[in-house]
């Protein structure tokens, strides 16, 4: 790098690959590691951070000397190459530090990685994931030495089989045994040790032995806010693939389902307040792609005006909801899951959800993003809070009227057999009742006789 170069780099300032500092000191060498594990950068000694060029006093030895501790003090050492340039007048020394190919590398014990213009300590967590990339492994592939061949449900691998061969058209291997096959697909290793993939595919029981932080729970709150009360929850602790399915019957029984008269008849046509489908897909989505090594579970949360469903870390480096490169951080269970095809397209899955919010009438799913989780929102056509309009009124209405404004709230409308039967009273008692709702401006009443049907008032 010439002198000209130089100028024009302290002249746009600090960033991800440049360090100016004023004398050689510690931070020099965390900074030198913190570019190691990322992209690699130059650090000018002798420069403010105020883009003023200072200029250095060094010696014979100073570049040697500060060379060896940067090399002494890293582990594994950082390489570097160290020289001294004149800018105008003054000793301004470069420090040029390129990627490593062995991550990450640490100061002391402590690992860095270079964030915007600053050092960052890394977590447990990242420098796993650090190591993994660096060997060309992912989190899926490893092996889990405290489990054996014994764990593997051949049921479920046997599910695996037929149903692949009913989506996918790949026959069941004929002269294989089920090591073999599973050794085949990454689900075991050489020794029949099974992979992190292999278990919560396939095992018996993989949350409850082995993986805790791999359940997915689903709460359904009488609210907009987690502070609310539960009305149902549920823990699931079995495979990746059938935590899916009982999500979704879940969330099913737990969301409204809305009904509108149709301009061809005086029927009416049904449907969730959400295309399932989308839910079920990032629901997907939030399971194969997440980052097992945070201590965090996957969460579905259902509430009065949207659906969260939160996954423990962030989008890979280039991929966001704008740009959905097909980039897993899971490999072998995305390809398990494409196998019996709960994803039918790679890198499909956001644009996917978007065209079904489209479809169904509903606004396309937003992104939240935490450095440590993200988080994915469907927002419900029903704008009103149930729960803030029940608190509003709550004084006015016992327990049984509450039950029945959220029954419809759920199915849409209410007949009086309907109110006496949940609430357990006479149909005399629910027809007063059922009146003192529509008195009270909340629901209102179609038809005439035993065939009158109560529902929200401005839904008739």
């Amino acid at each position: 790098m010439n002198t000209l170069n130089l100028k024009q780099c302290i002249a746009q300032g600090e960033n991800t690959t440049t360090e100016f500092k004023e004398n050689f000191d510690q931070e020099v060498i965390e900074t030198a590691a913190a570019f190691a594990n990322t992209d690699g950068g130059i650090i000018l000694i002798g420069v403010s951070d105020k883009r003023e060029i200072r200029g250095i006093a060094i010696g014979k030895e100073t570049l040697r000397n500060w060379s060896n501790q940067i090399l002494q003090t890293t582990e594994p050492r950082v390489v570097i190459e160290i020289k001294s340039i004149d800018i105008e007048g003054k000793s301004v020394v470069l420090i040029h530090i390129t990627e490593s190919p062995i991550k990450p590398a640490s100061v002391k014990g402590r690992c860095y990685k270079r964030v915007g213009n600053s050092n960052r300590v890394m977590s447990p967590q990242e420098i796993a994931q650090m190591h993994l990339n660096a060997t060309g492994q992912t989190w899926d592939q490893l092996l889990v030495t405290r489990a054996g061949i014994d764990d593997i449900d051949e049921k479920k691998v046997e599910w695996y089989l037929t149903r692949r061969e009913t989506i996918r058209n790949v026959s069941k291997p004929q002269d294989m045994n089920m090591a073999a096959f599973l050794k085949n697909i990454n689900g075991i290793g050489d020794d029949g040790t099974p992979t992190h993939a292999g278990l919560l595919f396939f095992s018996k029981h993989p949350q409850r032995r082995f993986f805790y932080n791999a359940q997915l729970r689903v709460v359904r709150f009488k609210g907009t806010s987690v502070t609310h009360p539960v009305i149902d929850r549920l823990d699931c602790d079995q495979t990746l693939w059938e935590n899916i399915d009982t999500a979704e019957e879940f969330i099913r029984r737990n969301i409204r389902l809305l009904s509108f008269r149709t301009s061809k008849s005086f029927q009416r046509d049904d449907k969730f307040e959400y295309p399932l489908n989308a839910l079920r897909e990032a629901i997907i989505n939030a399971l194969i792609h997440r980052n097992y090594q945070e201590t965090a579970d996957v969460r579905a949360f259902i509430f009065d005006n949207r659906i969260e469903i939160i996954s423990p870390g962030t989008f890979p480096e280039g991929v966001s909801p704008s740009e959905p490169t097909h980039k897993p951080v899971n490999p072998t269970l995305s390809q398990f899951m494409f196998d019996v095809g709960f994803i039918e397209q790679y890198g499909a899955g956001i644009r996917m959800m978007q065209r079904l919010c489209r479809e169904w009438g509903n606004k396309a799913p937003r992104y939240e993003f935490h450095p440590l989780e993200t988080k994915i929102i469907f927002d419900s056509p029903i704008q009103e809070s149930t729960f803030i309009e029940i608190d509003d009124i709550s004084e006015q209405l016992n327990e049984r009227q509450k039950k029945a404004f959220f029954y419809v709230q759920r199915h849409g409308q209410i007949a009086t057999r309907e109110y006496a039967e949940i609430n357990s009273v006479s149909r005399q008692t629910a027809y007063a009742e059922l009146a003192d709702l529509t008195k009270k401006g909340l629901f209102t009443a179609i038809g005439k006789g035993r065939g009158t049907k109560y529902v929200r008032k401005g839904t008739d």
